[in-house]
């Protein structure tokens, strides 16, 4: 388990720690997908000497908490204004990139990394936050695989029509789902939520920046109308 000083944000909430652990109400505890909420709220549990639970939603959260008074939430969503509870918010690890070094040393020395590893790995952005730095020493300790440069972007829409403008951003989303899983297809299709099928269409019209897959040019069905109503159209002042 990472130790608490270490998580993102311990600078703000962690001189008030022994309070937060004294105190008889439920406590709430949120934050970005993999900033360390539900290892936070077991570590405070665990202090407590009470239960704790992972919500998926607010609703969830607010059910569970009705039965466990004192007990302590990780949710991703901050807490329903109904409720009678403190609420701690765990920030990114864009928020607070000066816990990276330590987080990817701690994360390091439970993988039994011993050696200097490249400081790529604790580039920004960082998607997944803690779960993210961990999946890449393993990619690098295994594979021995970097994190790529993200994509130029996002898209400055500067066409006019939603045709174009929605081929930019569907190109940025999928050449930026790619790099962040390193070209593993069936993650980028996790990432995007799509098919495997969807993706091997969307590879098809944009390519693929990992692969060095060029576009094959095919234009979705949107675009070849626009193009169409275009070349259709009469000259200006013509009669």
């Amino acid at each position: 388990m990472i130790p608490l000083p270490l998580l993102p944000g311990f600078s703000r909430w962690g001189a008030h720690l022994e309070a937060l652990l004294a105190r008889p109400e439920a406590l709430w505890i949120h934050g970005p997908s993999g900033s360390g909420v539900s290892t936070l709220a077991a570590e405070f549990a665990q202090h407590r000497g009470g239960p704790w639970a992972e919500a998926s939603d607010t609703e969830e959260g607010a059910a569970w908490l009705a039965t466990h008074p004192g007990g302590v939430v990780a949710a991703r969503n901050p807490m329903p204004g109904t409720l009678a509870c403190l609420e701690l918010r765990l920030p990114s690890l864009e928020e607070d990139p000066a816990c990276i070094p330590g987080l990817l040393a701690a994360l390091a020395e439970a993988e039994g990394i011993l050696d200097a590893w490249p400081p790529v790995l604790g580039a920004l952005p960082c998607p997944g936050n803690l779960r993210e730095l961990r999946n890449r020493l393993l990619r690098w300790k295994l594979l021995g695989q970097l994190p790529g440069s993200e994509p130029a972007g996002p898209p400055r829409y500067e066409a006019e029509d939603l045709a174009t403008n929605l081929h930019d951003l569907e190109r940025f989303l999928l050449h930026r789902a790619l790099r962040r899983a390193y070209g593993n297809r069936v993650e980028a299709a996790t990432r995007l939520g799509v098919s495997r099928r969807q993706l091997y269409l969307l590879i098809r019209r944009h390519g693929d920046p990992v692969r060095g897959e060029s576009a094959s040019g095919d234009l979705p069905q949107r675009m070849r109308k626009r193009r169409s109503a275009q070349n259709s159209s009469p000259e200006p002042g013509a009669r």
